[in-house]
């Protein structure tokens, strides 16, 4: 007699927390105001397809306006407000997030796809805590390292992308914010909605008008941020193509740049390594957030004395895995964020299958309408494959093997790549000697994809410059002061 199979009740969150209107503007000033030069699109679930709401394009004159509001407040009001003031504005925003935690959670889910469970316990819980750990900053810029009186750039222009939409707009905003910069951002065209929900909660909070200016649009408005002269520091998230471009962009002029670009992490696994334990962080590190992340571990090196135990541990995990409906509570794989992403990451396996990779998904029905790609694993993996190369920024693993410590690594670094890798071993000196020796710039060592406002986030490379978090992050928003003891 075979054992009952128990299943999950169906327990989605409701909508009715969020109230979308059918058309938003641009934040610009302290308000909302239409396109003066620029057009509409619209904003698509992807789980669903369905139209969520049309959102305003921003063109050459709405940029200016916003520009030109952002450089009005940091001259008048915020570069000449106390650190302890300015503080006193972010300790706000971070309170008025967590109280629309549940709103904005929902809100994150519809636009972007990603399950509700980690809007509701990693993406806004991470967001509030950004806006908390810079306002306790905003007066002790004098102990950042950079002087006795280091002082802001003046207008930032930010570029955020759609897998982290407002995880990243916090991780631009607020230390901007304490540093007493102004803001002008842009967030991604396919996942709008956080920022424009964050544009009422700046109002909400009664910050001063034109310190944070929200224009919505596409690669274009962005070009038009970066590029305009009146904007002193560019942040920028997103692909390493478009990276490569701003960089070109601020080159010779005297702006000053973060780039926070793509990735194709290693995870390494030892064979003393605890199986189970790594098992459940090699899942984190490349299904979490259908594997929209730039760190993500898609690389797996495994030990070949162990690798067929870390398969076939792997493979039985991917099976309990739930993909569907991403406003269940029950649900760990969500929708790819959108119809181009969903064609590169089928293209991507289709050519890892061409070149000789061993393809495998566990058992799943996926939804008849949306964006959906199951968690993916491919063996027989060669590090000339374009899989093992290329960011595919989807629940795609590769698997690849070594013998020794020194194989290992050198397979870690043969990538164009240096954001973040992992290692798993009992050893701890054997964690020293990887993470010394890895050429990337977060190193988790017997866990993957933790972060903490506290510790400072970027990569070499072609993952970018800069730092994001940390006392480290505040020296991309501040001058330093040279003349107290002061230094880069």
């Amino acid at each position: 007699m075979s054992s009952p199979v128990f299943d999950y009740a169906p327990a989605p969150e409701s909508r009715a927390v969020v109230d979308i209107a059918p058309s938003y503007g641009l934040f610009i000033g302290g308000a909302m105001r239409d396109p003066v030069d620029g057009g509409g699109f619209l904003s698509i679930s992807p789980s669903t397809e369905e139209v969520l709401t049309e959102v305003a394009e921003a063109g050459p004159a709405d940029v200016d306006a916003a520009v030109i509001a952002a450089r009005t407040a940091y001259a008048k009001t915020w570069s000449k407000m106390p650190g302890r003031e300015r503080g006193k504005y972010l300790f706000r925003l971070a309170r008025l997030i967590q109280e629309r935690a549940r709103e904005l959670a929902v809100l994150e889910t519809l636009d972007n796809g990603k399950p509700i469970r980690e809007t509701r316990d990693v993406d806004v819980p991470l967001a509030a805590a950004h806006f908390f750990y810079h306002a306790g900053w905003a007066d002790k810029l004098a102990f950042a390292g950079l002087g006795a009186n280091p002082r802001p750039h003046g207008v930032a222009g930010q570029v955020i992308p759609w897998n982290f939409p407002l995880l990243m707009l916090a991780w631009k905003v607020a230390p901007a914010l304490a540093t007493g910069n102004t803001v002008v951002l842009k967030p991604a065209e396919t996942t709008p909605l956080t920022a424009l929900a964050f544009a009422e909660l700046c109002q909400q909070a009664d910050l001063p008008a034109g310190v944070v200016n929200i224009v919505t649009g596409a690669g274009e408005t962005g070009r038009l941020l970066v590029e305009h002269p009146d904007v002193d520091k560019v942040a920028f998230t997103g692909s390493t193509e478009v990276g490569r471009l701003i960089a070109r962009a601020v080159a010779g002029t005297p702006k000053k740049a973060t780039l926070e670009l793509g990735g194709k992490a290693a995870n390494i696994v030892f064979d003393d390594a605890p199986i189970d334990q790594a098992v459940e962080g090699i899942v984190r590190g490349v299904f979490f957030n259908q594997g929209h992340v730039c760190c993500a571990g898609t690389r797996l090196l495994v030990q070949e004395s162990v690798v067929e135990e870390v398969i076939a541990s792997l493979k039985r995990r991917l099976g309990t895995l739930r993909l569907g409906d991403p406003m269940d509570k029950n649900t760990d794989i969500g929708a790819i964020n959108s119809a181009i992403q969903l064609e590169r990451i089928q293209t991507m396996s289709d050519i890892g299958e061409a070149e000789g990779a061993t393809r495998w998904s566990p058992a799943c029905t996926l939804p008849e309408r949306g964006y959906w790609f199951p968690p993916t694993v491919f063996t027989n993996v060669a590090q000339t494959h374009r899989i093992a190369r290329e960011e595919i920024f989807g629940p795609v693993l590769s698997v690849l093997t070594f013998r020794t410590p020194d194989e290992a690594l050198a397979k870690a670094n043969n990538t164009p790549f240096g954001l973040s890798a992992g290692v798993w071993t009992e050893k701890g000196s054997r964690i020293l000697w990887m993470a010394q020796r890895l050429r990337a710039g977060v190193v988790w060592a017997n866990t993957f994809n933790h972060f903490d406002p506290a510790s400072p986030f970027g990569g070499y490379k072609e993952s970018g410059y800069g730092r994001e978090g940390g006392r480290h992050g505040l020296s991309a928003y501040l001058v330093p002061d040279e003349t107290v003891g002061g230094g880069a």
